[in-house]
C-alpha cells in the first residue's frame, strides 16, 4: 500500500429486505472516506445476488444527498472470487482481471450480508474486511442464537419464546398468551431494521404478526414487552473493546420501527442519555460483556431496555447489531461523535482494525501451512 492511497472496496446492496438501507449507508460511508487517503471501489450486490463492479454507482453516490434516486438499480461488470485459493483477490468475470483492493468495507444489512455468509466468502478469498467475523456476524443476525449466548454469559434480558414455521401456531399463541401476555413483540429471528416486527396487544394481532414475521424467516421470536426506556451503546475496538456514551431513543411512533429509523426522522435521539454515573458505568459494562459473549470484533451497537417499573428494574440486553446503520440519522456514528470520535476518524479506525486483524490471522495461517 506504500506510495498510493488505500483501495477500499465498498460493498453495498444485497439480497435482503434491507437492500435500500444498505444503499443509504453506502452514501454516508463513501463520503466519510478521505479522498486523499482512500480510493473507493464500488461493488453493488443486486437483489438477485449478482456482484457488480458498479460504475454507475459512483455517479449516484456523488450526486445523492440523504437518499438515493428513486428506482436506482445497480449496474456494472460482474465480479467473482478468485478460483485460486493462494490469491487473495476478487476478479472481474469478463476477462478474469484481478480487482486490486486492500480492504473490503461491507455495508450490508440483514441476511446474505450481515449474517456471516459474505464474511465467510471474504475469509476464503483471503481479503481483509471491516466488521465482525463469521461467528460474531452469525450470532448477531440470529436473535435466537444471540439470546442463547447472552443467557450463557449471565446477561439480563426480557422473557421470550421461540417458534419455527411448521409448528402448531395455535398452541404457540396459547403459550405466549399464558406466559408472556400482552403486549408482546413478534420478530423474525434473522432480520434487522425492524422489518417484519409487530407489536401485539391481543390474540388477533399476535396471530397476524406471527404470520407476517414468517414471511421473512423460518424462525420467529416473541418477546414480552418491557415498560422502560430504550438505551443504546456503541462498541468499538478489539481486545479491549470500549463503549461509547449512552444514547436514548424516544420513538415517534408506537415503537421504534423502520419508518422511524430511516424515512421520516420522527424519533427523538437524546445524546447523552440522562443517566447517572453509576447507571452509565453499568450499561457500558453490559454492552462490552454482550459484545464479548457474541465474539464481537471491531464494532457493534448494543440495544437495551431500562426497565423502570416492576420487580426486575434495571438494564435488559435486547440485541446486538454487528453492522449498524451509518446513515446521517443513525445512532452508532452519533454516539461516537458525541464520545469524541468524529465520523471520518471512526471509519479510519474501522479500516485499521480490519487490516490489523487480517495481519494477525495471516501470521497464524502461515504457521499452519
Amino acid at each position: 500500500m506504500t506510495g498510493r492511497r488505500t483501495r477500499v472496496l465498498l460493498l453495498f446492496g444485497g439480497r435482503s429486505a434491507e437492500h435500500d438501507v444498505s444503499r443509504l449507508t453506502a452514501v454516508s460511508v463513501a463520503r466519510a472516506l478521505d479522498p486523499e487517503r482512500y480510493e473507493v471501489v464500488l461493488v453493488g450486490i443486486t437483489t438477485d445476488g449478482r456482484w457488480l463492479l458498479a460504475d454507475d454507482a459512483a455517479t449516484m453516490l456523488e450526486s445523492a444527498r440523504d437518499a438515493l434516486p428513486q428506482g436506482f438499480e445497480v449496474a456494472g461488470i460482474p465480479i467473482v472470487p478468485s478460483a485460486d485459493p493462494t490469491r487473495a483477490e476478487l476478479v472481474v468475470a469478463d476477462g478474469r482481471a484481478p480487482l486490486d483492493v486492500d480492504v473490503v468495507f461491507p455495508v450490508l444489512h440483514g441476511p446474505y450480508g450481515e449474517d456471516g455468509t459474505v464474511q465467510g466468502l471474504l475469509e476464503l478469498a483471503g481479503l481483509p474486511y471491516v466488521g465482525g467475523g463469521v461467528l460474531a456476524s452469525a450470532l448477531g443476525m440470529d436473535k435466537i442464537a444471540m439470546k442463547a449466548a447472552f443467557a450463557a454469559a449471565g446477561l439480563p434480558q426480557a422473557a421470550y419464546r421461540v417458534f419455527r414455521d411448521g409448528g402448531d401456531r395455535a398452541a404457540f399463541c396459547d403459550e405466549v398468551e399464558a406466559e408472556l401476555g400482552f403486549a408482546c413483540f413478534v420478530k423474525p429471528a434473522n432480520m434487522g431494521s425492524s422489518i417484519g416486527v409487530h407489536r401485539a396487544v391481543d390474540r388477533a394481532q399476535l396471530e397476524a404478526g406471527l404470520a407476517d414475521a414468517l414471511e421473512y424467516d423460518e424462525w420467529v421470536v416473541v418477546e414480552g414487552a418491557v415498560a422502560g426506556r430504550e438505551i443504546e451503546i456503541a462498541v468499538l475496538g478489539d481486545a479491549p473493546a470500549r463503549a461509547s456514551i449512552a444514547g436514548e431513543i424516544i420513538p415517534g411512533r408506537e415503537f421504534y420501527d423502520y419508518a422511524d429509523k430511516y424515512l421520516d426522522d420522527s424519533a427523538e435521539y437524546v445524546i447523552p442519555a440522562n443517566l447517572s454515573g453509576a447507571e452509565l458505568a453499568t450499561v457500558q459494562d453490559l454492552a462490552v460483556r454482550a459484545f464479548v459473549a457474541c465474539r464481537g470484533e471491531a464494532l457493534a451497537r448494543v440495544d437495551f431496555f431500562y426497565e423502570t417499573e416492576g420487580a426486575a428494574r434495571g438494564f435488559l440486553v435486547n440485541e446486538l447489531n454487528t453492522m449498524p446503520g451509518f446513515t446521517p440519522i443513525s445512532m452508532y456514528p452519533k454516539l461516537w461523535a458525541a464520545s469524541g470520535k468524529p465520523y471520518r476518524e471512526l471509519v479510519d479506525e474501522l479500516i485499521h482494525l480490519a487490516l490489523a486483524r487480517h495481519a494477525r490471522r495471516e501470521k497464524r495461517a502461515g504457521r499452519q501451512r
